[in-house]
């Protein structure tokens, strides 16, 4: 079956501008133009364009769906598989908030009683879920399964207290840092106080410290693009600082 721009938008559920624009930045185009000059598309379009929208609902950016549905190694059922494994993924975390949600009314209407801790569980397992989608592989492939395991359990296993201080130590981090980097001096103070206070901070998820893991991630904050754009939103060069800062503090010079 073939359909217009028009008829395409109100089966898909989105404008035909949006199609339109689909079109003009080449990641969806019309299997022909008529004789009339209208766009229109067939059975290998509309599958593309329901891929789009799966690729979108995850929050993945125009760029890169086009760059993965553009490379020769696209898989279309792979690529539905992980799909849905992302969204029973939310599902989950949905479902957790939901309960999560549900107890508080209870508490609230003094049906059930609820403690400190458990009010804020199904955030932090959302966090820890987020943060496996978002940075698993790498992290897994660096570290191992087991290391990763145990740092997502100790997360999950925070006092309320533990978890404001982990994240008053990430502020901290990230003033300190910030103050440092004007110096320019990795080997000074600020910048030593900077690398001190980020292994504090780690060691509120990681199991356990060592020097060499800690110098491998500040590596890997240089070497992996979205962590380099977190620490040098602000000030580019931060990340490669921080690297600096933190194998002089551990001695780990690799």
């Amino acid at each position: 079956m073939e359909y217009t721009v028009q008829k395409l938008g109100r089966l898909a559920g989105i404008s035909p501008r949006t199609l339109r624009y689909y079109d003009e930045i080449g990641i969806l185009k019309p299997a022909r133009i008529s004789s009339s000059g209208y766009r229109i598309y067939g059975q290998a379009e509309v599958d593309r364009l329901q891929q789009i929208l799966f690729y979108r609902e995850l929050g993945v950016s125009l760029d890169h769906i086009k760059q993965i549905m553009d490379s020769p190694g696209f898989d279309r059922v792979k690529a539905l598989k992980e799909h849905r494994e992302q969204l029973l993924g939310k599902r989950r975390q949905l479902d957790l908030l939901i309960a999560n949600l549900d107890k508080t009314i209870a508490s609230a209407e003094g049906r059930t009683t609820m403690a400190d801790k458990e009010k804020f569980e199904g955030f932090i397992r959302k966090k820890v879920e987020d943060n496996e989608k978002a940075y698993g592989k790498e992290i897994r492939e660096k570290y191992g399964d087991d290391a990763v395991n145990k740092s997502n359990q100790k997360v999950l296993n925070m006092t309320p207290e533990e978890y404001e201080e982990a994240a008053r130590l990430a502020e901290e981090v990230s003033a300190v840092l910030a103050e440092a980097f004007k110096t320019g001096d990795p080997a000074g103070e600020l910048a030593q106080k900077a690398a001190d206070l980020h292994k504090r901070w780690l060691t509120f998820y990681w199991s356990e410290y060592n020097k060499e893991a800690h110098a491998a991630l500040a590596q890997m904050y240089v070497d992996d693009e979205r962590f380099r754009a977190y620490y040098d939103s602000k000030q580019p060069g931060t990340a490669e600082f921080l690297r600096d800062a933190i194998r002089i503090y551990t001695g780990v010079n690799r």
